[in-house]
């Protein structure tokens, strides 16, 4: 049942870091930073990397901000991080893709049973790593609908796919 329970965690981590992926790749190099309610493009595909790799981490203490996040900011301070640009944004989908993949691997029954490791979070860690991907599938429909909203040139362009499970 474990091996099962991974496959369909990584599936759907996968599925959603593609689209976030496609969103990002998408996005028209005059439009990156574009608000989408209160903050940019840009800080919203951060802002989402940014959780998905905190929650990959086995605790809050665990977790270590890399290089990029000096510029790119911490997102549990209280205000938005200004984020990356388009083509780091990139390469941190890819970070966080083969994180998840590592993580989720080396889960155990007893591990995704046990607590999230994060304070805020009084929920399992297989329940949180179920709300990161709900987390990355929010924000992946705002940055969706925000390129959509840029009108039939755009939609002629590009198609913004649905990945129901996997990496594309």
């Amino acid at each position: 049942m474990l091996d099962y329970v991974q496959q369909i965690l990584i599936g759907q981590f996968e599925a959603s870091l593609a689209m976030l992926n496609e969103c990002v790749r998408m996005c028209p190099e005059e439009h990156w930073e574009d608000k989408i309610a209160t903050v940019t493009f840009r800080q919203v595909g951060y802002h989402t990397l940014f959780f998905v790799d905190l929650y990959l981490s086995p605790t809050e203490t665990e977790f270590r901000l890399r290089d990029f996040h000096i510029p790119g900011g911490d997102e549990r301070n209280p205000f938005p991080s200004p984020g990356l640009s388009q083509d780091e944004t990139l390469s941190y989908v890819t970070i966080c893709r083969q994180k998840a993949l590592d993580v989720l691997n080396a889960e155990t029954e007893q591990s995704l049973k046990g607590p999230s490791g994060f304070s805020w979070r009084t929920i399992t860690r297989g329940e949180l790593h179920i709300c990161s991907i709900r987390h990355v599938q929010h924000h992946t429909g705002q940055l969706s609908a925000f390129l959509r909203k840029l009108g039939a040139e755009f939609q002629q362009r590009m198609a913004l796919p649905w990945i129901a499970t996997g990496w594309r």
